[in-house]
């Protein structure tokens, strides 16, 4: 079986972080907004808004260095979920939950640091930091 999900878009607004009540785990939540590719001759573009999950190393470079309007790459896997509120009425989403985060653009005028162009984590090794160039991109 195989569920994995890669997406490219900008985010919505900067990314919301917030701890695990019972573990204090580090959770970053943000919305890609992801263009689809092809549109019917007269109409405009389509975009769909993509709720992304990030957990703690991941989690915390994406709320560190991510920012609204920033194009990004998102790789993870798809998740459904349910939950009842206080009112018992039931609620379900569809997210990704993030493996790897990449930058997808170039900021212009930034310092020689880790928010530098070209910068990527991977959450599936946490002591792992791997820095991508622009020009080994395929995109």
């Amino acid at each position: 079986m195989l569920n994995k999900v890669m997406l490219m878009g900008r985010l919505t607004k900067d990314p919301e972080t917030r701890y695990t009540s019972n573990n204090n785990t580090l959770v970053c939540s943000f919305t890609l907004a992801v263009d689809r590719k092809f549109a019917r001759q007269g109409e405009e573009r389509q975009t769909d808004f993509i709720p992304i999950v990030a957990w703690s190393k991941l989690g915390e470079f994406c709320s560190k260095y991510f920012s609204k309007g920033r194009q990004v790459v998102v790789c993870g896997r798809l998740q459904t979920r349910t939950w009842d509120d206080n009112e018992n009425k039931r609620h379900y989403i569809t997210e990704i939950i993030a493996d790897e985060a990449y930058f997808a653009d170039s900021k212009k005028g930034e310092a020689n640091d880790n928010k530098a162009q070209g910068d990527a984590v991977d959450n599936q090794n946490d002591d792992f930091f791997t820095v991508v160039n622009d020009d080994d991109l395929p995109f």
